[in-house]
């Protein structure tokens, strides 16, 4: 079951490598501003956006598999019909890296199945929620 109680999504907070999946290089875009806003707050933001060379001045990959950096978080601004394929790649660096702790659905994208198949693997999973309001709600000041 994905993660809900506060407790659980602090420790989710706490984490500090985000992998975000689908970052925009568009301004006023939430799978832009939400990273922003996430990278000001201290954490170590990796765009993966094949459409782009960087997002918020880091440099961006087209794939998890491409990202060198140990991931705590992957942060999933996709539809929700391309979630089933970004856990697969999630789980596959998961059990051949040994990083990535938790993958995150933001508002509005869900995919239980799949999930439930990172879950199985010994992934934490949020769904449907935006981590920006998350920390807003439970961290910040």
């Amino acid at each position: 079951m994905p993660l809900t109680d506060d407790d659980d999504i602090r420790d989710v907070l706490a984490l500090d490598s985000i992998a975000v999946v689908g970052c925009s290089t568009t301004p006023g875009k939430a799978a832009h501003e939400i990273p922003r806003y996430l990278q000001q707050q201290g954490y170590e933001i990796h765009p993966v956006n094949p459409y782009a060379e960087t997002v918020l001045d880091r440099p961006a990959v087209d794939s998890l598999g491409e990202v060198d950096a140990e991931i705590d978080v992957v942060d999933v601004f996709r539809p929700s019909d391309e979630v089933a394929g970004i856990v697969d790649d999630a789980v596959a660096r998961h059990e051949g890296r040994g990083d990535i702790d938790v993958i995150w659905l933001q508002l509005g994208i869900t995919d239980s199945e799949a999930l439930t198949e990172a879950e199985a693997v010994g992934l934490w999973t949020v769904q449907d929620r935006c981590l920006k309001v998350e920390h807003e709600r439970l961290i910040a000041d």
